[in-house]
């Protein structure tokens, strides 16, 4: 049965949403591909750049549409707060690279690496569940437990990775720098989870 199927939809939502998810997921592509093609970090870092101006581009778009609409296909305050998240997890990919670049490092470490092949798996899983927002909703829990389990890899690395920044780097500036990094990455994943949990409030309110 079509999820929302009594409520007078304005589908538009849903496609302005999948733009976003897209877009995500491009961008975490973008930033894996940075770290395992690393001369190239800086020209990547530029397509990340115009890849997070898009994403706030359609954010806008998103809530002026929002502030124009009678009628909206769930709660109000969760479309802004899902435009909101969304905008978030590409605003970090973006900080993420950028710090890579400004901060002059010579070479990723595979802490890093592992954290970027986790923020692209859990931005595939964001943008699969919200593709199944106004259609049929199997599964659909199926990607939420996903992303948290991804979560908490990202956590588990980010510690450990920071634990061994303090027992070993003997560079008070690189250590630093690192630190920023690994914690700035990391935030990525705590906000693909923070999607989750507000699709899963969706669901449970419109089921």
């Amino acid at each position: 049965m079509p999820m929302f199927g009594l409520i007078p939809k304005e589908e538009k939502f849903f496609e302005m949403f999948k733009i976003m998810t897209q877009n995500i997921v491009e961008g975490a592509k973008l930033l894996k591909e940075m770290l395992n093609n690393f001369p190239e970090r800086q020209a990547i870092q530029q397509k990340i750049k115009k890849i997070e101006h898009e994403g706030d581009n359609q954010t806008h778009e998103i809530i002026k549409k929002l502030n124009k609409s009678f009628i909206t296909p769930f709660d109000r305050e969760d479309i802004y707060a899902l435009a909101a998240t969304l905008d978030d997890i590409l605003d970090l990919i973006d900080a993420a690279s950028h710090r890579i670049v400004m901060y002059n490092i010579d070479h990723p470490t595979p802490a890093a690496k592992g954290l970027a092949f986790i923020i692209l798996k859990a931005c595939e899983s964001v943008d699969k569940a919200v593709a199944k927002l106004g259609d049929k909703f199997e599964h659909f829990s199926e990607f939420c437990v996903e992303i948290n389990s991804l979560e908490n890899e990202g956590d588990r690395i980010c510690h450990e990775s920071i634990s061994e920044l303090f027992q070993n780097e003997k560079d008070p500036i690189q250590l630093i720098k690192w630190k920023e990094i690994y914690e700035t990455l990391e935030k990525v994943i705590d906000k693909c989870e923070d999607t989750a949990n507000i699709l899963e409030s969706v669901v449970l309110k419109n089921a």
